[in-house]
């Protein structure tokens, strides 16, 4: 038997029974949701409430009530609305499509910062980032994997990007949790480190950062650094479907931790 859909999830994906007596409605979910973001873009996930999306959009505030349930449905519609269309996989092999699918989703992170902020362990929901999914179990289609393989890939690479922009976003904005201590990027983190780890306790990381290991050409920002954690989860990928389909050299199963 099909699961009854919550009214959030009817809203997202248009399975609302349309009325068939009274006024038509004024708005739409995606004018809610794109006001919504607009006002995440200029000022800060701080910005967006009830009232000021209703404001941008020309209702009152409790008018707005009628397309969304609240502001936490709001921030899931805005969390699916702000994705565009993912690339399309055919013609690309899977690691050259996954690549870039991970790319776009950590830029996609970085032009709106606010995501950072109620993105992290949510899983999607909506249309769009469903899409998104979709087309990353489409892309390993023929590697071998199952399917829960592949999802588990997929998360692994949406963790690792949406991981990666949030340290790219402070190591360019500063740290403002941590004000008191001048850290403004990842060199002022790397000096202040290693100005207090005790070489005796921590060896590597101390000579790690006393050599610049986090200077300003370093840090979680250049897109070189990006690429080199992502070679590493798809050189993983690469050897899991190698061991999948029998390859000797590629090692057995490690044992379940």
């Amino acid at each position: 038997m099909e699961r009854d859909l919550p009214p959030m999830l009817r809203r997202m994906w248009g399975r609302e029974p349309v009325p068939r007596r009274g006024p038509r409605p004024r708005l739409d979910l995606a004018t809610i949701t794109a006001a919504a973001i607009e006002i995440a873009d200029a000022d800060g996930l701080a910005g967006v409430s009830m009232s000021s999306v209703a404001s941008r959009v020309g209702v009152a505030a409790t008018a707005l009530y009628r397309y969304v349930g609240s502001k936490e449905d709001l921030l899931t519609f805005m969390v699916d609305g702000v994705a565009p269309a993912p690339p399309e996989p055919e013609g690309r092999p899977w690691r050259d499509y996954l690549a870039l699918w991970t790319k776009l989703q950590r830029d996609i992170v970085l032009q709106h910062s606010w995501l950072l902020s109620i993105a992290k362990y949510a899983p999607p929901l909506g249309p769009r980032r469903l899409l998104w999914l979709d087309r990353a179990l489409a892309a390993l289609a023929g590697t071998g994997l199952d399917d829960g393989e592949k999802i588990n890939v997929a998360s692994a690479l949406t963790g690792y990007a949406l991981t990666d922009a949030a340290l790219a976003h402070a190591a360019t904005t500063g740290y403002p949790e941590h004000d008191d201590t001048g850290i403004e990027g990842a060199a002022d983190y790397g000096e202040l480190l290693a100005g207090v780890l005790d070489p005796e306790t921590y060896p590597a990381l101390s000579a790690a950062l006393r050599a610049g290991a986090l200077g300003e050409t370093t840090g979680w920002v250049d897109d070189d650094d990006f690429r080199f954690g992502l070679d590493l989860l798809l050189d993983g990928i690469e050897r899991l479907i190698a061991r999948r389909a029998g390859d000797p050299g590629a090692g057995e199963d490690d044992e379940e931790i």
